[in-house]
């Protein structure tokens, strides 16, 4: 598998050689910001599998679960890119909008839903989360 994205003016560009172990879709304030009012679709990717090409900037936080957070954006045309937590550096969450192809990953999920606004639209076909659900277990890589 081969899964590329990148941001608005390319100048960022990443690749994944394996699927991502989760896709969701997150409706805390946090992403509601990142959003720029809706919520944010993120797929989560082992590091191991997944390259980075060109210059992002890195803003750090502090997220609701006291975790340490780096989101990632491009700096020349803004794309909001990639989060990660200081406690998972095994871990990699992606901005679907950011995928070549926006049809190859959909969420299974949607969490904090007890934060989106009245207006927002949520899936009923996807399980709900009013909060943050337990953090993903890593598959085991395949040997090659």
């Amino acid at each position: 598998m081969n899964i590329t994205g990148g941001c608005l003016c390319r100048a960022v560009r990443y690749q994944s050689t394996a699927a991502p172990f989760i896709a969701r879709m997150c409706w805390c304030r946090l992403c509601q910001y990142l959003g720029a009012g809706t919520g944010t679709a993120s797929a989560g990717f082992r590091t191991d599998s997944f390259s980075i090409e060109g210059e992002t900037t890195d803003y750090v936080s502090v997220a609701h679960s006291g975790n340490r957070m780096h989101r990632r954006f491009c700096p020349k045309c803004g794309t909001p890119l990639f989060s990660s937590a200081e406690a998972r550096p095994l871990q990699i969450f992606v901005r679907m909008g950011t995928l070549d192809d926006p049809e190859l990953i959909k969420p299974s999920m949607v969490i904090w839903t007890a934060s989106a606004p009245s207006w927002a639209c949520i899936s009923s076909e996807l399980p709900q989360l009013p909060g943050q659900p337990p953090p993903p277990v890593l598959p085991t890589p395949s040997a090659s």
